[in-house]
């Protein structure tokens, strides 16, 4: 396959880093008020309207985040911005910052914000994300709070949806924040999207037994592929796939639980 070149500039994979632990991150967000929390006000007036209620919890979610082990600053800056009771049904809002998944209809879910900012943070440690992201592939669109999420850290996101009612409930949910570089699609996730090929980044939010060979041809050099997979004893486990011209390094993190990778529409 001849790739295309990549939206950033490639580098050889670089090894995959265990689990970080707590730092004098989460001493630095320990301290930070809620008013005072390092969010640039243009980005909170393009995320939409904010709650005063959901302010403090919010920060306390994010507080939490860098207590487990989340160091970037970004990731955790995008988390603060990002108004996840925005995204579930208003009977769940109370749970929004909770570190919990929640549903969102037909089986769905939302993703933990821990399993969110960790994957995210995964991305941004790659070589692409050092030099500053390109194009990424969701897998997944849900409700769309990752993809809002990775609209902040990332020049485009494409984000896939097999179910028709939850493409159109992340279209809405989106709208009011009119994050242009977002690309809406409603296809078979386990094919990615060729169109946008190559990658610097694809993140699944489902997991098979294995990575669809499509998403490894589909990831531009230098590029990282983070997904859920089934690991031995039938639990999921965090896989990281990076691509060099070398081909592709598999290293295997934590256990995980998602939701099962579907083919076909809905």
């Amino acid at each position: 396959m001849t790739l295309r070149k990549p939206g950033f500039p490639a580098r050889g994979a670089l090894p995959v880093s265990t689990k970080p632990q707590a730092s004098s991150v989460h001493r630095q967000w320990a301290r930070l008020p809620a008013e005072l929390s390092p969010v640039p006000m243009a980005v909170r007036e393009s995320l939409g309207p904010e709650s005063v209620d959901f302010t403090s919890a919010r920060l306390r979610m994010v507080q939490r985040l860098a207590a487990s082990g989340v160091q970037h600053t970004r990731v955790l800056k995008v988390m603060n911005s990002v108004l996840r009771h925005q995204f579930v049904d208003s009977a769940l809002a109370v749970q929004a910052y909770e570190d919990t998944s929640l549903p969102i209809g037909l089986g769905q879910t939302i993703s933990k914000p821990s399993v969110v900012a960790r994957m995210c943070e995964l991305l941004l440690q790659s070589p692409a994300g050092k030099m500053g992201l390109g194009r990424i592939l969701e897998i997944g669109t849900g409700c769309g709070y990752q993809a809002a999420v990775l609209s902040l850290m990332a020049k485009e996101v494409y984000t896939i949806e097999r179910l028709r009612a939850l493409h159109e409930k992340a279209r809405v949910n989106l709208r009011p924040l009119r994050l242009a570089n977002v690309h809406l699609i409603l296809g078979d996730g386990m094919l990615g999207f060729e169109k946008g090929a190559p990658y610097a980044g694809i993140i699944a939010a489902a997991g098979g037994d294995s990575v669809p060979q499509a998403w490894c041809d589909q990831l531009a050099e230098g590029g990282r592929l983070v997904a859920p997979v089934m690991g031995p004893g039938q639990q999921q486990v965090l896989l990281v796939v990076d691509r060099s011209a070398d081909g592709f390094q598999r290293t295997v993190l934590e256990h995980v639980h998602f939701v099962p990778l579907k083919s076909g529409l809905g």
